[in-house]
């Protein structure tokens, strides 16, 4: 029966203070020594590669040109020299080559030459169209 004014228990006994959470993998559970004295790296893998489909033209016309004749000859041929058909995808480990003048598809913006932003030319060159957009308009008045 429960206890009078608690409510019943419905929980697990935690285990004692020698329990270790976790797993523990004896090769590599050797403290500090152990990770600073081995370098357990990983091993590279071999890396699936696509099986082509064969390529029967090719091994027809260098099968003809070694001297088969019949069925059974080309069967032997194909099984001494297995051809595959190349691959039409690019490479996977290389990046596709990028054109000069663009950065990541978008075209490069001209660089901002320094020294005509240093002694304002881009201010006078404006001033002096303005001179010569009332130079103009003057002209026109004084013709009308």
């Amino acid at each position: 029966q429960a206890e009078v004014g608690k409510p019943p228990r419905n929980c697990y006994t935690l285990p004692g203070l020698d329990f270790a959470y976790g797993l523990y993998i004896p090769r590599t559970d050797g403290g500090v020594p152990e990770a600073i004295g081995n370098w357990n790296s990983i091993k590279p893998g071999t890396r699936f590669v696509e099986k082509m489909p064969r390529d029967f033209i090719t091994m027809n016309r260098s099968a003809l040109r070694d001297g088969c004749l019949t069925a059974r000859d080309f069967q032997l041929y194909y099984k001494t020299k297995d051809i595959r058909r190349k691959s039409d995808k690019p490479f996977k480990t290389c990046p596709p080559k990028a054109l000069p003048d663009m950065t990541f598809g978008i075209p490069t913006r001209s660089s901002s030459p320094f020294y005509d932003l240093l002694h304002h030319k881009y201010r006078e060159q404006w001033l002096e169209e303005q001179r010569a957009l009332t130079v103009a308009e003057q002209m026109e008045k004084k013709k009308v």
